[in-house]
């Protein structure tokens, strides 16, 4: 099998006050499965759009960007969005819950999208959320939930449709120590346990330390590979 996220030559240009800028300039990363990879570098060197394009939530101004050996060049917004679904899941800083639904309906609703029947999809998700050790949470909405507890429901989630890869984008960003630790605590098992392949964006380099791979960004390139 080949790798499960590439990059090739990818550019993204975003407008600027006077002329493009290029936020990725020329990038080429190859991610294997089972990797645990943190990306890394200073605000505004790219990090985050980078992220985004592996994951194909956006798409690149120059270059190619293959899921599971499937270019998402060409893709209608259609196909893109069925690819997502089924191979990648996100977890974002700040959570993007729906505040009107319960825990266990925020994690079920990904896989009621993809066609699961609701109560298999809701029994499913008790399951992850017992698994973060959130079950006794599930009937609460994610204001009745903290901070660390709401990036659990979120982690729960991303992996509902068990994705060939999960994408976090400073998702220890907004919490203390304590449930920092518990997140990627949990993270790193279901790497080691389950093979997941996990990419993090990540401004915390004791977090990035214990990362299989870390990648340096500066300016849109990549200026270091541990």
């Amino acid at each position: 099998m080949g790798p499960i996220l590439e990059a090739r030559a990818v550019v993204k240009e975003l407008v600027g006050p006077q002329e493009p800028v290029r936020a990725v300039d020329g990038v080429d990363l190859v991610i294997q499965r089972g990797e645990f990879v943190a990306i890394t570098g200073p605000s505004g060197s790219g990090k985050s759009t980078l992220l985004y394009l592996l994951g194909a939530l956006d798409r690149p101004t120059k270059g190619e960007v293959l899921v599971d050996g499937i270019s998402t060049n060409g893709l209608a917004e259609t196909k893109l969005a069925g690819l997502r679904n089924a191979k990648i899941g996100f977890v974002f800083q700040f959570h993007f819950l729906l505040p009107e639904l319960t825990a266990v309906d925020n994690v079920a609703m990904p896989m009621m999208v993809g066609g699961m029947g609701s109560a298999a999809a809701r029994k499913r998700a008790g399951e992850l959320l017992e698994k973060v050790e959130l079950g006794h949470r599930a009937q609460h909405r994610p204001h009745e939930l903290s901070g660390g507890q709401q990036q659990r429901v979120a982690i729960a989630r991303a992996l509902a449709n068990d994705p060939l890869v999960l994408l976090g984008d400073e998702l220890t960003g907004n919490l203390d120590t304590k449930n920092g630790d518990l997140v990627y605590g949990w993270l790193r098992a279901q790497n080691r346990e389950r093979g997941q392949t996990i990419v993090i964006v990540t401004h915390n380099l004791e977090l990035a330390a214990h990362a299989d791979r870390v990648i340096e960004l500066v300016d849109g390139k990549v200026a270091g590979l541990a």
